[in-house]
C-alpha cells in the first residue's frame, strides 16, 4: 500500500524528565533520571508522526524545543515527506551548522515524519523500509554503572532475570585494578552463556587504553566500547589491530560522513550508530549501506523502539541497546521475547503517549 501525500501543519515538542529504574553510573557523571524531548509531527490528513530525542542535560530539553517551534513555522505547509523535510532543514541549518542539538532536532524530526507515512501507509516502520518484522538479540543496558564489585554482580543478575542473554556494565573507575575486580566479579556471578559487553565512556588516553584494555583480555567480555575519544580513529583502530576482544565505537557519529571515514581507518570491529546522531532514519540508512559494504555489524545505541524496526533492515544488524527510560510514557511498552526485541506489528514506529504520565513528568 502506497502512502498519500502528507502535508505537515505544525510540530510540537515537549520536555519531560523521567525517572530511571536503576542510576546510571559512567564515567562522565552519573544519570539518575531521563531528559527526554517527545515530539509531536501533526499533517494536514490528520496522521500524526511521533518520536523523541534523549537530551542528556536537562536543559537541553528546553533548548531543543524551542528549535523544534522555529522548524515547525517554518516547514508549514510544506510535504512531510521525509527527504523533501530533510533537505528543508539542512537548508535552514546552514548557517548555524547541522550539528549538535540541531542534528538531534533534525533527527528527531525525520524520524517522526517517518512515523507519519508508515501510519498513513497502514504499516509498520520496518515494512515501509522494506523489510519484515524480524527479531534482533537485545542486551540489557538499563544500569551496572560505576559499582562497587558485589554491587555490580548482584545488579547483573537482576538484569539477566530480566530475561536477557546478554547485559553491559560501565568502567572506567579512577584505578584499573578496581574494573578488573568488578569485571570479574559480574563474570563469575552471570551465567556462562550470558554476553558481557563494558563501556568505558571514552574515559582514557591513548596509553592508558592500551594498558587497561590489555589486562581485560581474556576476562570474558564481548567486546570493549569507546575507551577513547570517539573520534580519534587512527588511535582506535591501533587498539582494534592490539586487542582480542573486539572493538566497538560508534554511539557518537555525527552522520553517516562520520562513520564512513571511521570505516575507512579500521577503527572498530564492530559499530553501533545512535539514531539521533545519525540522522535519524534517513541517516541510518545510509549507515547501514555503509556497514554492508564494510562488512561490519551494526549495532543500535539507545531507543530502543525505533531501533527494533531500523535493525530489521539492517544487513549486517547485530545487536539491539536495551533501555526503558521512555517505557513510563507510553501506552505499550515493547516485548521482549527469548532475549530478542521485534518491532510490534502497529502502523508507524507502534509507539503513542500516555497523557497522564506526559503531564505527570512534564518539564515546567
Amino acid at each position: 500500500m502506497s502512502p498519500p501525500p502528507l502535508t505537515l501543519r505544525t510540530i510540537t515538542a515537549t520536555p519531560v524528565l523521567v525517572p530511571m529504574r536503576r542510576t546510571l553510573g559512567t564515567s562522565v557523571m552519573q544519570v539518575k533520571q531521563a531528559p527526554l524531548l517527545l515530539i509531536d509531527l501533526q499533517t494536514e490528513e490528520g496522521v500524526t508522526g511521533r518520536a523523541y530525542l534523549f537530551c542528556y542535560l536537562d536543559a537541553a530539553g528546553p533548548a531543543a524545543a524551542a528549535l523544534v517551534r522555529d522548524c515547525s513555522a517554518f516547514l508549514a505547509g510544506e510535504s512531510a515527506a521525509p527527504g523533501a523535510v530533510r533537505a528543508a532543514l539542512e537548508t535552514r541549518f546552514k548557517l548555524i551548522g547541522l550539528r549538535g542539538i540541531t542534528s538531534m532536532v533534525a533527527a528527531g524530526i525525520d524520524m517522526a515524519c517517518w512515523d507519519a507515512l508508515a501510519i498513513a501507509a497502514g504499516l509498520p516502520l520496518a515494512r515501509v523500509l522494506g523489510g519484515e518484522l524480524r527479531a534482533t538479540p537485545a542486551y540489557n543496558s538499563n544500569g551496572l554503572g560505576l559499582v562497587d564489585p558485589a554491587a555490580a554482580a548482584d545488579e547483573a543478575l537482576e538484569m539477566v532475570a530480566e530475561g536477557f542473554g546478554a547485559v553491559k556494565m560501565r568502567l572506567g573507575r579512577p584505578r584499573a585494578g578496581d574494573d578488573l575486580a568488578a569485571v570479574r566479579a559480574v563474570r563469575k556471578a552471570i551465567p556462562a552463556g550470558v554476553h558481557l559487553m563494558a563501556d568505558y565512556n571514552q574515559a582514557l588516553s591513548g596509553a592508558a587504553a592500551r594498558d587497561r584494555c590489555r589486562q581485560l583480555e581474556g576476562e570474558g567480555l564481548y567486546w570493549i566500547e569507546e575507551p577513547i575519544r570517539h573520534d580519534d580513529y587512527a588511535g582506535n583502530a591501533g587498539l582494534a589491530a592490539l586487542l582480542d576482544t573486539p572493538l566497538q565505537i560508534g554511539e557518537n557519529f555525527a552522520g553517516p560522513r562520520a562513520m564512513a571515514q571511521s570505516l575507512a581507518h579500521g577503527a572498530s570491529d564492530y559499530v553501533m550508530p545512535d539514531v539521533e546522531r545519525i540522522g535519524g532514519v534517513s541517516g541510518w540508512m545510509e549507515a547501514a549501506a555503509l556497514a554492508r559494504t564494510a562488512g561490519v555489524e551494526m549495532s543500535s545505541h539507545l531507543f530502543p523502539e525505533i531501533s527494533s524496526h531500523l535493525l530489521a533492515v539492517t544487513p549486517t544488524a547485530h545487536w539491539l541497546e536495551y533501555v526503558d527510560w521512555a517505557h513510563p510514557l507510553l501506552q505499550v511498552p515493547l516485548l521482549l521475547a527469548d532475549g530478542c526485541i521485534a518491532p510490534p506489528d502497529r502502523p508507524g514506529i507502534g509507539m503513542a503517549w500516555d497523557d497522564g504520565a506526559i503531564e505527570r513528568y512534564r518539564i515546567a
